[in-house]
């Protein structure tokens, strides 16, 4: 079986070449020299190669199992993950205050990707105790982060996300968990939820469940929501781990994939909490935790890419099928490998320039949240905002469409288990799925986004569009393949959005039934943007006489296939648009 190589070559061209980080004016990117990040991205590159991805499969095969009450996790993950909490990994970018390294996001999502691609359901246990980690530092107590942070940081406390309920999925106005206020400050927690990763395992010895509950008495529906910190175990006045708190494992779920991950059931019956944030302000305190998850979700739908990839590559040059229409090209052997077909280049082609596009978006995307964190930079904060149900669901949509390409080209083996094909499947559809369904991630984006800040951050994607496209129109090298394509899909995209203004206030049908389109319509330009600029760093780095001509020469042939093949996907999602509602809603809900 393949096994996965961290691209830690590809990481540091996007860092240095194309982001520059060590030009930035970024708090703590002049620390992100080629050396240091080179360093970092090769020990995160080895731990994942080594360490984690021979346990995917193991994870994938034996799952998780529920005994006496206590989950326990596959063979392999208990140590593994011990490896990872030596090495510092879960706290790369948290505040040095309580134990974290303060790396800029823009290195943790490269370590990250690397992380999801080798075991994604792995790293989800300390993938989701960041987010949690990230929530309590945003709007906790003093208290409250001395008291969780220090231990979360080291992942010897892991946390989760409690939102979802049996009869209440995205609407979480419909949620019936309540929290009762007690006299010293306190909170009762009583409900059920479901589908709660990482809820429960062996490989920690506490787990924070952030949990959303509605306090009697409080406005209805989503405005009456607040969150609340309760642990498993009750934490004694030194910190250290105490009695048993009303919280239990009700079932696992079986799933069609991410099976080393414990989906749970999770009952809490009367535990104790302590409200996180403003009471009925629960969402305002849940969504610096969704947001970050959504961006980490996308992420995953890039990795399981990515790894799908390098075993479809190795297979394809490995297995031998058929001649070459063109000539023999092994005569040695009974038949040419696999890569020397036309339609396998075209699939391996679009994977990889997906994956590689994609991976620009991503780490662009952390480079505009240090900008807005630790610049305090308010435009960039709203960009990032705008662009993340982008990320969020074009990367996993396409993401997922990548391994389904990568499984196909193995054939018949794709569909067999001892390939390890099909696992990447599994796992890449759910990220599709959770943290805001991508058909909710369009309708925020086409509903609230493109609105927010009265169009200011759509019109600032769209000038930095216009802004590369300018300076760099006397630029040969890019002008016919990379910019003028660029240009037409931005055109595409402007095309979309205003049609949504003229047309959405009159009947919001026209716009809702176009979102999906405009989503992947505004990923194909932001990837356009990313190939664009990667297609300038590349022939610069040739006119000046780079010595690995071949790198910069293979990312210039990969960028132009995407230009070329995958981009004028645009006009055909502006086409949908501009047909609006009417054929979408044409039946009765009884035609159906």
């Amino acid at each position: 079986m393949p096994s996965y190589t961290a691209p830690t070559k590809d990481m540091q061209f996007i860092l240095h070449d194309v982001l520059k980080v060590t030009a930035s004016s970024i708090p703590g990117y002049d620390e992100l020299e080629a050396d240091f990040t080179g360093a970092v991205l090769e020990e995160a590159g080895k731990l994942t190669s080594q360490v984690l991805a021979p346990l995917n499969a193991v994870g994938d095969k034996e799952g998780c199992v529920l005994e006496n009450g206590v989950v326990r996790t596959p063979a392999g993950f208990k140590a593994a993950f011990d490896q990872v909490r030596e090495g510092g990994w879960p706290a790369l970018d948290m505040p040095e205050q309580y134990g974290g390294q303060n790396m800029p996001s823009v290195l943790g999502t490269a370590v990250s990707e690397m992380f999801s691609a080798s075991a994604m359901a792995f790293t989800m246990y300390h993938g989701l105790t960041h987010g949690a980690a990230s929530a309590i530092l945003a709007h906790g107590t003093d208290v409250q982060k001395d008291t969780y942070l220090p231990k979360m940081l080291t992942c010897d406390w892991t946390g989760t996300m409690n939102l979802t309920e049996p009869h209440c999925g995205t609407d979480l106005g419909l949620m019936r968990t309540k929290a009762v206020p007690q006299d010293d400050g306190t909170f009762l927690v009583t409900g059920q939820k479901i589908f709660i990763s990482s809820g429960d395992h062996d490989m920690s010895d506490n787990i924070v469940h952030l949990v959303l509950a509605k306090i009697p008495g409080g406005p209805d529906g989503i405005k009456g929501v607040s969150l609340f910190i309760v642990p498993k175990y009750n934490i004694n006045d030194d910190g250290s781990v105490g009695s048993g708190n009303g919280v239990s494992v009700g079932m696992l779920e079986e799933k069609m994939g991410i099976h080393g991950n414990s989906t749970c059931v999770m009952n809490f019956d009367e535990a104790r909490g302590t409200l996180l944030g403003e009471e009925h302000k629960g969402m305002r305190a849940m969504f610096t935790m969704m947001n970050e998850a959504r961006i980490g979700v996308g992420m995953q739908g890039l990795a399981q890419a990515s790894a799908a990839y390098q075993y479809a590559l190795e297979y394809a040059k490995d297995r031998l099928q058929g001649r070459a229409v063109t000539g023999t090209e092994n005569p040695d052997g009974p038949a040419d490998p696999l890569i020397v077909h036309p339609d396998i280049r075209r699939s391996l082609m679009d994977q990889k320039s997906f994956i590689e596009g994609a991976r620009a978006f991503l780490y662009w995307g952390s480079n505009l949240l240090d900008q807005a964190h630790r610049s305090g930079d308010k435009d960039a904060d709203g960009l990032v905002s705008l662009m993340t149900p982008v990320i969020k669901g074009f990367v996993t949509d396409q993401g997922f469409d990548m391994t389904v390409q990568a499984q196909q080209v193995f054939g018949g083996h794709g569909y067999i288990e001892e390939t390890g094909a099909s696992q990447f499947v599994r796992d890449a559809r759910i990220a599709m799925i959770y943290e805001g369904a991508n058909g909710v991630q369009a309708l925020d984006l086409v509903g609230r986004k493109l609105a927010s800040g009265g169009g200011k951050p759509i019109m600032a994607f769209f000038d930095i569009v216009k802004s590369f496209i300018k300076e760099n129109a006397d630029n040969e090298a890019i002008k016919t393949d990379f910019l003028d394509p660029l240009k037409d899909a931005s055109k595409h995209l402007q095309a979309a959005a205003m049609y949504f203004m003229a047309n959405g206030m009159k009947n919001p049908n026209h716009a809702l039934s176009g979102s999906t389109d405009f989503m992947h319509l505004f990923g194909h330009v932001a990837l356009g943007l990313m190939w664009a600029r990667m297609g300038k760093a590349a022939s610069d780095a040739l006119a000046a006489g780079a010595s690995d001509a071949a790198f910069y020469e293979t990312k210039l042939a990969t960028g132009r296939y995407y230009m070329a093949r995958r981009l004028p996907a645009t006009a055909l999602h502006l086409a949908r648009i501009e047909t609006g509602a009417d054929t979408v809603m044409a039946l009765d809900a009884e035609q159906f």
